[in-house]
Parts: structure tokens; sequence; C-alpha cells
């Protein structure tokens, strides 16, 4: 079996319980069939089995290094094993034929890429990126710009980036100073940006940056904000093509994802151009002032994608803990002469259960969501508004909940390899490195908990949360219709839904706003919670009937989550209720004395 995520689990969760063959009724995707996405899902195990795994060890211990020239050095195989993916086709796999796609369904996208993101997260970032930009310009593009620059994009000849964040304005983009001064039909960007992903390399032919800048009679904050593409290899007048003004100033050493470049960039400081002006040269996306709307079509897609890039290497920890413990042999059972396999010992199993409840919790989860996008491309009208709006609600536990708590399972892995696992010997020590930057990028977990509890669950008057909570009902009475375990699991799944929905009332009535988001990362936690429940209870539906051992590890793990997770979060709920001030009342100076 593959220890790179399960083969097994993901037909589970694409054909027994999403059932995504059905989506092939629709017209949209009625080229394909079930063998289609089979063949698509097996190609992505062998390009992440031949290419990603193999080289994202090498890509960890060889580091980018910043040459004279201020280009980035990366090892040969990252754009090997890159190549290998984009020749398949699959950066494009969910794109419409007309773009060059394979018109497949977006779960099918996402659960081949999940393949990819467990085997290297790294390698897998710069293809998420390229990705996310391209379908910013194909929503948002003149027919010029989805020409120029998406299509490239899509097919592996340029990557991506994504430039937000700059050395003063990490996650508060109303403090963003990045000025694009207008030079024609054309901008000059002057400025730096900081912490860009794929900021430079020799991996494709060139970069295309989105950079969030504001011209020089842009209002103050967020509505000030534009959208620009600058390329790092731009087209003079003449036809020519040369390096624009945009260089590297250094590059950002970083605990894990090594493989991904991450560096600080300054845009219009390095060097005059050939018509002899400074400035890197940049083209407007959309109109002045939407830049900020714009640029969250490919954050927020960036951020499920970070979801599943945790669910992802949290699963692969777990299978290389559940392998590794199935032949360390060490120790033995009470009142027995011969050593077993560690798997026997109880604690070692609790540490894997775990592991498993969060995992693959996290990865239905994700997949959910994605199926989701398919549902909303195949609706119009109201139906296709309350899915939106049901994905809206649920982007910031998709982000949020995973990297928390898949990590949390890479730390278990680690503990099952115990003394091993803490060398570079084997390779969880290395997963969990890369797992711990997914609570930060695209937007901290913090910041997640402040969208979901400051603007998510009451925007509309509470729509997204009620076309949520219709979902979850809905699942609870087929669980009460089966009787037993998904009955027992269904009614504290409703309970905890009916004592979140009161939670939501009390805290968006309350008069003080800063008291009332003081504990929106507990909420986020018992909301994730309670998401992810719903998951585990619509899984043990789906094994309903069902024997084997697959199907008795599915209701273990729901058992797990249900008996011991559940009640720490209805713990939390007390202190959400009581809208608790420690956190604001403790004063600064006591931290530092």
């Amino acid at each position: 079996m593959s220890k790179i995520l399960s083969r097994r689990d993901m037909d589970f969760i694409l054909f027994e319980w999403l059932q995504v063959d059905a989506l092939l009724d629709n017209q949209l995707y009625s080229e394909h069939d079930k063998e289609t996405i089979q063949a698509t899902i097996d190609l992505a195990e062998l390009i992440a089995t031949d290419y990603f795994q193999s080289a994202n060890r090498v890509a960890d211990q060889n580091e980018p290094v910043m040459m004279s020239s201020s280009e980035v050095a990366l090892p040969d195989e990252i754009g090997t094993a890159l190549a290998a993916f984009a020749d398949a086709g699959l950066l494009s796999a969910s794109q419409i034929a007309e773009r060059g796609g394979m018109q497949l369904p977006f779960v099918v996208d996402r659960a081949a890429f999940a393949w990819l993101q467990a085997a290297s997260p790294a390698i897998s970032g710069y293809a998420l990126l390229s990705a996310a930009a391209a379908n910013l310009l194909f929503e948002h593009g003149s027919e010029y710009q989805i020409q120029k620059y998406a299509k490239p994009l899509l097919a592996g000849v340029d990557f991506g980036t994504m430039c937000l964040s700059e050395p003063q304005a990490g996650s508060s983009l109303g403090d963003i100073r990045m000025l694009a001064v207008a030079d024609g039909k054309r901008f000059r960007l002057f400025g730096n940006k900081m912490w860009i992903s794929g900021a430079d390399h020799g991996l494709s032919r060139s970069i295309t940056h989105l950079v969030l800048a504001r011209t020089e009679v842009a209002a103050a904050g967020v509505k000030g904000l534009s959208l620009f593409i600058v390329p790092r290899d731009v087209e003079m007048d003449d036809g020519s093509v040369v390096h624009n003004d945009v260089v590297v100033a250094g590059l950002n050493h970083k605990m894990g994802q090594r493989g991904t470049v991450n560096a600080a960039l300054n845009f219009g400081e390095g060097m005059y151009m050939p018509d002899g002006q400074s400035g890197a040269i940049g083209y407007m996306i959309g109109s002045e002032g939407a830049g900020l709307s714009l640029m969250f079509h490919m954050m927020n897609e960036a951020r499920i994608g970070v979801g599943m890039s945790a669910a992802a290497i949290g699963y692969t920890g777990f299978l290389h803990a559940v392998d590794y413990s199935s032949s360390r042999i060490q120790g033995r059972k009470a009142g027995e002469v011969n050593s077993v396999a560690i798997i026997e010992h109880a604690d070692v199993r609790r540490m894997l259960l775990i592991q498993k409840s969060y995992v693959e919790g996290a990865l239905a989860f994700n997949l959910y969501c994605a199926k989701l996008v398919d549902e909303m491309r195949c609706s119009d009208g109201i139906v296709r508004e309350e899915i939106t709006l049901l994905l809206d609600i649920l982007t910031p536990v998709a982000k949020a909940w995973p990297s928390q708590y898949c990590l949390d399972a890479n730390s278990l892995a680690i503990q099952v390899y115990a003394g091993y696992g803490y060398t570079r010997d084997f390779p969880v020590e290395q997963f969990y490195r890369d797992n711990r930057l997914n609570a930060i990028h695209e937007g901290t977990n913090g910041i997640q908990a402040l969208d979901l509890l400051g603007r998510k669950v009451s925007m509309q008057d509470g729509r997204a949360l009620k076309i949520l909570a219709a979902r979850i009902k809905k699942s609870c009475d087929r669980g009460a219709e089966i009787g037993g375990e998904p009955s027992q699991h269904a009614a504290i799944v409703e309970e905890m839904l009916g004592a979140v929905a009161s939670i939501v009332e009390l805290l968006c009535a309350h008069d003080d706003r800063q008291a009332m988001l003081a504990n929106a990362t507990p909420f986020l936690d018992v909301f994730g919670h309670m998401v992810i429940s719903w998951i585990w209870l619509e899984q043990i539906i789906a094994c309903d009937g069902k024997a084997g051992d697959f199907y008795d590890g599915k209701r273990a793990a729901a058992r797990y989550f249900r008996l011991w997770e559940l009640p720490r979060a209805t713990s939390q709920l007390k202190r959400l209720e009581e809208v608790d001030l420690t956190f604001i009342d403790t004063r600064p100076e006591w931290l530092c004395a």
C-alpha cells in the first residue's frame, strides 16, 4: 500500500460517499465516465510516486540559492517533477475545453492534486499558485490578458505568484504602500513585497506576479488597492523581451517547505528599463480599486489548497506511522514472552487512531468543499447563490482546521517513531516541519477565525450559517433513521449544532465588538470540530451495512472523534457563552515582566 495517500480511502470518499460519478450526468462533465476519473487519479498517483516523492527529500536538503545576478537556483529534480505534472495536462484538469482543459469535475482535480501535495507540498506549491493565478485571470482578466498570461500558466510554460504582503504589512493589507504610477496604458510599480512564494527560479519561461498596489490617486486603506500583472520577463514596445525591474532582495530561509522559493522582492528599485524609465512594468486587472476583491478569488482558492495540503501531509505522516509501527518489534504484552510489533500496544493504537480521525476527516472535508464547487458550476439562480454562501462560510474552516489538527497528527507520527522520529533518518520530522507553515500562510489561522466569527457567520443575516445548518440537520435525520452508532453520532452533532447557533446569536448581539472577537480562535476551533464531526457522520452513514476492516476502521475513527474530541470542544462552548475577557484583560506588561 502506498505511504503517500490511501487509494482505498480516496475511492471511498469519491465514489461511495460523494458519489462523484453522478456529476457526469451533468452536461458540463458528460464527456467523461468513471473510468476517466479513475485513470486521472492513477496518473496523479504515478507522477507523485515516480517524481514528486523522490524529489521531496532532495528539495528539503538543498535549499534555494541566490546567485550573484539575484536569480535563484534550485535542484534539477524540482523542475523534472513539475515538467512531468505539466506534460500530463493535470494543471488544467478542471478547466473547460475552450480554455485548453480536460473539463473534469473540480473534485477530481483536487483529489488528483492531493497526491502531489502529499508527496511534496513544497514542489506542488508552484503548481498550486500558478493554477490559482490562471483561474483569477480567466474570471477577471481581459481577453488579451487571458491569452497572454492565463493560458501559459495552465500549460506550465509560465508560473505565477501572489504578491500581497509587505515588510510592514503582513495581514494588514490596508497598510500596503506599493505604488503604481500610470504610464499610458500600463503602470510603473515601485515598492517592496515580502514572503513571496515562487518569487524567482528557472523552472519556467517566465513568472507572472499578481501584485496588489495603490495608484497615486487611490483612497486610503483596502478600498484603494488595485491588482496588477507584473511579468518577470516583459515585452517592450519594440517586441524585445527583457527582465522587468523586479529583483530578489533576499531569500527567506524556512523551517519547512524549503523547496518552494520564498523571498523579498523589490519593484522599481533595481534598474532602468530599456526605454530609459525606472519602475516595474505592470498591467491593471479589472477596474481601479477592485484589487482586494479580485485577489480574494485567488486567495480563497489558495486557502482551500492550503487546507488540502495540510490534510495530505498529515495523511502521509499517518501512513508512515502505521507502516513503521507494524514492523517495529519492541516490548511485550502483559503476561506474554515474545516481543511484538509496537502497533500491538494500546497506546500506540491510540496515537494512530487520533491521527486517523484527524487526517481522514480533513481529507474528506476538503474534497466535500471541492464538490461544492462542482455543484455551483452546474447550477444557477438561488441554488448557485446558496452554494456560494456555503463555500464562503466553510473556507476559513477548510484552511485552518486541517492546519492545526493535521499538524498535531504529524506530531503524533513522530511520537510513534519515538527517538527515530526525531532524527533526519526518517521522513516524519520533515512532514512536521512542512506542515507547520500551513497555519501561517494565505492568512494565519487567527485571521481565519476573525473572518469566520466577525463576518461569515453573520453575513446576510446569518444566511450562510442557516444553509450549513440545514445540510447538517439533514445528515442528522438520516443518521437517526439508521439507528445504532450513526444515530448516537447524529444526536450529539445535532446538539452541538444547536449550541453553536446559540453562541453565534449571543456573540453577534454583543455590543462590544472587541470583546466579541476576543475569543474568535476558540470559536473557530469549536466550529471546526462541529463541521468535522458532521463529516464523520456522513462517512459512517456511507459505511452503513458494509462489513470489513476498512469500514470498521472508519467507524472506530468516528467513535474516537465523538467520544474524545467533541467533549473537549463542548467544554469551550461554556467559555464562549460567558464572553470571557481574559485575553483582553491581560495587560501587555504582565507578559513582559
